[in-house]
Order: C-alpha cells, then sequence, then structure tokens
C-alpha cells in the first residue's frame, strides 16, 4: 500500500493517478470529493470524507487506563507509537505522532471496537502528546466523521475536507 498526499490538486497529482492502474494505491487531498474526483480517471473510487484538523495546544486531562490495560510506546527516529494492550494481550487501541519543525502530526489513531467508551483513544492521544518537544507548534491529524465528533469535543477544529481516492480490489 501506498499514499501520495497533495495540499491542492496540481498535475502531479494527476499524473500519479493516470500512472497507477493496481489497486491499494490512496491518493490524497486537503480538499472536496469534487476536487478531487475532477482530477481522476474513472477507474478511481472517492472513499469516506475526512476532515483535516487543527488544535493549537490540546490540554488533555490525563486519566488512569482502565484495570488490566497497559500502554506501550516505541519511538523511531521522529515517530512515536503508542499501543494500549488489554487484559487479554490483545491490541485495544493505537497511534503513531511525528513532528517536524513545523508541526506535530498524529496517524491512524484507532480503537478497536470492543474497547471503544474507554477513553484509550484519549490515553493514546495523551501518550504521543508526551514526545512533542515544541509545545508552541500546532497539532494536525486527519479524522473520519465519527473521529471529528470526538475530537471536536477534545478542543480540535476542522481546517479543511480531507478527500481520498483508491482504485477499488478487482
Amino acid at each position: 500500500m501506498k499514499r501520495w498526499v497533495f495540499p491542492r490538486l496540481c498535475d502531479g497529482l494527476r499524473a500519479i493517478a493516470h500512472g497507477i492502474t493496481a489497486p491499494r494505491h490512496y491518493l490524497k487531498l486537503c480538499g472536496s470529493d469534487d476536487e478531487l474526483r475532477n482530477g481522476l480517471p474513472a477507474r478511481w473510487e472517492i472513499q469516506p470524507t475526512n476532515y483535516f484538523m487543527t488544535a493549537a495546544a490540546a490540554t488533555l486531562d490525563t486519566q488512569p487506563l482502565p484495570q488490566g490495560y497497559r500502554m506501550e510506546l516505541q519511538q523511531a527516529g521522529p515517530v512515536i507509537r503508542a499501543s494500549v494492550i488489554a487484559p487479554g494481550g490483545d491490541l485495544a487501541a493505537s497511534g503513531c505522532a511525528a513532528e517536524t519543525a513545523d508541526a506535530f502530526i498524529y496517524d491512524r489513531i484507532e480503537t478497536a471496537q470492543d474497547h471503544r467508551r474507554k477513553g484509550l483513544g484519549v490515553a493514546v492521544m495523551i501518550a504521543l502528546a508526551t514526545a512533542r518537544k515544541s509545545l508552541a507548534s500546532p497539532q494536525l491529524l486527519v479524522a473520519t466523521e465519527d473521529g471529528r465528533n470526538l475530537y471536536a469535543k477534545l478542543g480540535w477544529t476542522v481546517l479543511a475536507p480531507f478527500a481520498a481516492a483508491a482504485i477499488p480490489d478487482i
């Protein structure tokens, strides 16, 4: 699987879209589904809408993990991964983050269906935030529709829609 992310519709996005014919490649655009659709050949399928979000300074209250759950942190260069392990050893929640000179970016924050509504996603966000070196730089992420509502409750705001497309498996 490969992903290409573009801040705006451009000739580079169009060229990549025309050159790819295999599934499991994703083109992502900080823009609307219609904008992305207009730049793609017909074989590409628009994915559910996401949202590019920011939080200037998220202050999340730390809560202990539910009994039996544990947090694991792994860092490789600028990337940190947080994993919440359930009492039975299953992965209950996880996410990654990386810091650039201008931003702290969260990615793939997920909580397994059987472990939702326990504060595990917030625990992952807090654990990842501990790796931030610059508290002045904005925090960024791309959220699903469900995630957008959760992050809004935590003080995040939508900067723009975030469109994605892929070639479906045949």
